[in-house]
Parts: C-alpha cells; sequence; structure tokens
C-alpha cells in the first residue's frame, strides 16, 4: 500500500565494518536501494523512520518515498533488515524501487470475523491454519488486509485461500485449496475398555479390600498383658515362696 511518507537518505561514499559503526555512531544506519533495473546505491539514513513505517498497520508492503540528497527520489519499500541480536535495534536495511506500473507479489495478512454455528451450536474449535496469502497486483493496489467471513461454518468446514474476495489487478498466488481456518470437534475424553472376563462390580456392593502384605492380627485374640502391669483389685496376690506366716 503506498503512503504518503517521505524518507530522506545521504549517499555513502565509503563502505566497510568502520565506516558502518560510524555511521550508527552518528545516529544513523547503512542502507542498499537496488531494483528498477538500475546501479544499486548505498545511503545512509534515520533508523527511527524506517521503525515507525515497518511497525505500521501496513508492514513491510508499505510504499513510500525515498529522497536521496543530490540524487534521486524514488518510491521504495522495505525489503530485508538486520536487528541486533540483544538490543532488537535496528542495524542494516535493504530497500527495493519500486516500478508503479508493474505488478509485484506480496504476502497479506488474512483476519477472520464472525462466531462460527459450529462453534456456537456444535461446541466445535475454530483453528487457524494460514495467516497470511501472497498475491500478485500493482502497487497501488496492495491491501492492507483481507477479511474472511466465518460465522456459517459447522464442523468440518472451512475457508480456503480461494474464498478470499479480490479486486482490481489482484491475482492469487498461494494454493488455492490451501486452508485458511476451520473448525474441528472437539476431542472425546478417552474410554478405558473393560478387560475381557473380569467381573464388573454390583452397583452398591462395597469393594473387597486389598489384603495387606505382612501377617494381621487375629482380632478374637485377646491382646496379652503387659509385663510389670499390677493385679486386678479384688484378686489375692499369691504368697512368696519360702515367707513365714
Amino acid at each position: 500500500m503506498r503512503k504518503d511518507i517521505t524518507v530522506t537518505a545521504e549517499v555513502r561514499t565509503s563502505r566497510g565494518k568502520n565506516e558502518a559503526r560510524r555511521t550508527r555512531g552518528a545516529g544513523r544506519i547503512p542502507a542498499v536501494v537496488y531494483g528498477a533495473y538500475q546501479d544499486p546505491v548505498s545511503v545512509a539514513l534515520n533508523p527511527r523512520e524506517l521503525n515507525k513505517i515497518v511497525r505500521g498497520s501496513t508492514g513491510f508492503n508499505t510504499i513510500f518515498t525515498l529522497a536521496i540528497a543530490g540524487g534521486e527520489t524514488t518510491p521504495v519499500m522495505v525489503v530485508e533488515q538486520q536487528l541486533d541480536p540483544v538490543r532488537g535495534t535496528l542495524l542494516h536495511a535493504d530497500l527495493k524501487r519500486i516500478d508503479l506500473t508493474k505488478r509485484i507479489r506480496v504476502g497479506v495478512p488474512v483476519l477472520t470475523e464472525g462466531e462460527p454455528a459450529g462453534v456456537k451450536v456444535q461446541g466445535g474449535l475454530l483453528e487457524i491454519i494460514t495467516r497470511a496469502i501472497e498475491i500478485e497486483c500493482l502497487p497501488d493496489e496492495i491491501p492492507e488486509s483481507f477479511v474472511v467471513n466465518v460465522s456459517e461454518l459447522m464442523i468440518g468446514q472451512g475457508k480456503r485461500a480461494s474464498d478470499v474476495a479480490l479486486t482490481g489487478s489482484m491475482k492469487l498466488v498461494s494454493e488455492a485449496q490451501s486452508v485458511i481456518a476451520h473448525i474441528v470437534a472437539m476431542k472425546a475424553e478417552e474410554v478405558v475398555a473393560p478387560v475381557e472376563g473380569a467381573v464388573a462390580p454390583v452397583a452398591g456392593e462395597a469393594e473387597p479390600e486389598v489384603a495387606k502384605k505382612g501377617k494381621k492380627e487375629d482380632e478374637t485374640t485377646a491382646p496379652a498383658a503387659d509385663k510389670g502391669k499390677a493385679p486386678d483389685k479384688g484378686k489375692a496376690p499369691e504368697k512368696e515362696k519360702g515367707k513365714k506366716k
């Protein structure tokens, strides 16, 4: 999508790692402009301006104007960028000149709208398979996104790339049968099959107690008297042998 945005740049006369570090130290980043059957040009530009474009609603599909001091002014797109792996800051960018009279290939996001009947009525699940499709069109006709309505979908039904409505010079490049979204049934809980020959317990009947390991004490046997326990009251103590009367 073409935007009314102009980014200024300066030609870089030298290359190399040292020159790139000096460029970044000055608050700019090195970049290369190529395409449209013209020679590539090394430039330096403000990274904040490119970040604002790439992070916008149209992202890498944004066509903007690059004005090179003392050089050309041309429509371009950001086709590649190099980020710092730790800080995430922009280190380098590749810009491609765009001929507004020729068709180009771009990837466009696909969004869904509506609550599927298969989810609301049948208890299914909406599963998103593809979030973008590739099309070919004139640069001025690149859409920000496509929207497909999934309200009528039931379990087992879906939307494919061929269901996306294209207009103007747009032509589908992605596989027509590629699934964008579909409704699937929720997985049922696994039921364990009974073992052949096993007897099912009768309702209300207590389950048999599992015998514990080791010798079980006989409940009918009275416990032995403790050593040193005093004799019961009312019972005369036995006379000690050898004691005089």
